[in-house]
């Protein structure tokens, strides 16, 4: 059985939300889109993404393909506008199949996987100062504060189809999983032992953990949007 929550929140400091997501039990399907580019840009970005997921997914096609295939559209409609500002969006999927799941991501949205008692981080971004912590440049916790942590190195409508490095990773789902994906306007604001604390609260629901989460990011600023999805394998 599947138990989930989702919410999604302006934050303090934006007008707009650039942010959108689907969280879909029938179809097995839930995705953060963090939108880039600026009202009427990012907001088109992520929403694209989110229909191509949807409509690829509804049609049995693999996860990663419907990512390349969102790419495409997204890039295809800036051409189409001749837009001279960047329409951009990361994503962060969960495709849950019988008892098989897969995850994949493109950008700085992530997906967490709390098992066991232990919290960790299935997708890796792709930004700037991962790179610097993979070379051992800076640490992760100077990453967190480090003034290019926004930079993206790989998003869907601005890397180009040949270039997009599209990760994924599958497993088999078991009893007291929980999947976490989320826009970096919770990242950014609550660490991951603060995360780990509110899912190892097993007396709330998904949708109280999410609530939770939301609630930790604005009271530490709410400098971004926030999207927060948790899913639970009973």
């Amino acid at each position: 059985m599947i138990e989930f929550g989702h919410a999604t929140h302006v934050g303090l400091r934006r007008a707009h939300n650039e942010d959108t997501y689907w969280a879909d039990a029938a179809l097995g399907l839930w995705l953060v889109a963090d939108g880039m580019g600026g009202h009427e840009h990012g907001e088109v970005a992520s929403a694209v993404a989110r229909d191509a997921l949807v409509r690829e997914c509804s049609a049995g096609n693999d996860l990663a393909d419907a990512v390349r295939r969102a790419d495409a559209a997204i890039i295809a409609m800036s051409q189409r506008h001749r837009e001279a500002l960047p329409m951009g969006t990361t994503i962060a999927a969960l495709h849950v199949h019988d008892r098989e799941y897969e995850v994949t991501w493109v950008g700085d949205s992530r997906v967490y996987l709390w098992q066991d008692g232990a919290l960790r981080q299935l997708s890796q971004d792709h930004s700037y100062v991962q790179e610097l912590v993979a070379k051992g440049a800076i640490s992760a916790e100077q990453a967190r504060n480090h003034p290019h942590r926004n930079m993206v190195t790989q998003a869907l409508g601005v890397t180009s189809p040949q270039e997009l490095h599209v990760e994924s990773r599958r497993g088999t789902l078991e009893p007291g999983m929980q999947f976490l994906l989320c826009s970096d306007g919770l990242t950014e604001e609550v660490d991951d032992a603060a995360i780990a604390g509110v899912l190892a609260r097993e007396e709330l629901a998904a949708q109280e953990c999410v609530e939770h989460l939301v609630l930790a990011a604005l009271d530490a600023g709410g400098s971004d949007n926030i999207t927060v999805l948790l899913v639970r394998v009973r």
